[in-house]
């Protein structure tokens, strides 16, 4: 992911139908960039509706939405804030788990390289990310969204106890993530080079990505940390 601030939605000329969305009827649970920096510190209190202790969940690169709902259904008594860069995605994600009634969620379109513009320190508690941009070549690494700044500034909005669970199908890239995590404050709790052959399967959700890697006989790597 790439570490620039994204074009503000509101100077996007001729909004489609999922702008307007966002701008409109759904706006009470889909943030734009500059809506979305207002909840710093008062999305339990002002957005959820709900006490101090209620744990607000992350969950960076939402994709089609199907775990954001997933996750937000087995969880009832928690919040989930789900971060996505393109606008159809996004929308999508929040109107399937809507109707779903599921209400426990919220989306915001931002770059989460920029976290900080969008939590205090330790208004967050377990993070998710599936499938990040491997960003193979070379000369692309530094777009690579997991790497230690951004993993330290993670931990710092984290509340202590939490947990952090990164999923991928780029074997290099799981072991960069693997190698980045070390150099951090985190402790690696569960590592999976197969996760559809290990003892954590059945506590997986099969994601899109993974369905299409898996019919190709791709391993799918797992890492669950804490930030003790």
């Amino acid at each position: 992911m790439s570490k620039l601030k994204l074009k503000a939605t509101s100077d996007i000329p001729n909004p489609n139908e999922y702008i307007k969305l966002l701008e409109g009827s759904l706006s009470d649970y889909a943030f734009n960039e500059k809506r979305a920096v207002k909840n710093k510190g008062i999305w339990r209190k002002n957005i959820f509706k709900v006490s101090a202790s209620t744990p607000l969940d992350l969950e960076i690169g939402i994709g089609n939405g199907f775990h954001f709902a997933y996750y937000a259904n087995k969880h009832p008594s928690r919040c989930l804030v789900g971060l996505e860069i393109k606008f159809k995605p996004l929308i999508q994600s929040i109107k399937r788990a809507l109707k779903n009634k599921v209400k426990n969620t919220r989306v915001a379109r931002y770059n989460a390289y920029f976290l900080e513009d969008l939590f205090f320190k330790e208004e967050i508690n377990n993070v998710i990310i599936h499938h990040p941009d491997p960003w193979l070549k070379k000369k692309q690494y530094k777009h690579r969204l997991i790497q230690k700044t951004f993993l330290d500034k993670l931990f710092f909005l984290q509340k202590k106890k939490s947990l952090l669970e990164i999923k991928t199908d780029s074997l290099e890239y799981f072991c960069w993530i693997y190698k980045e995590l070390k150099k951090t404050k985190y402790t690696i709790l569960e590592v999976s080079y197969d996760l559809h052959h290990s003892p954590w399967k059945s506590d997986n959700f099969t994601t899109h990505f993974e369905t299409i890697f898996l019919k190709k006989l791709q391993s799918i790597y797992w890492l669950k940390a804490t930030n003790l």
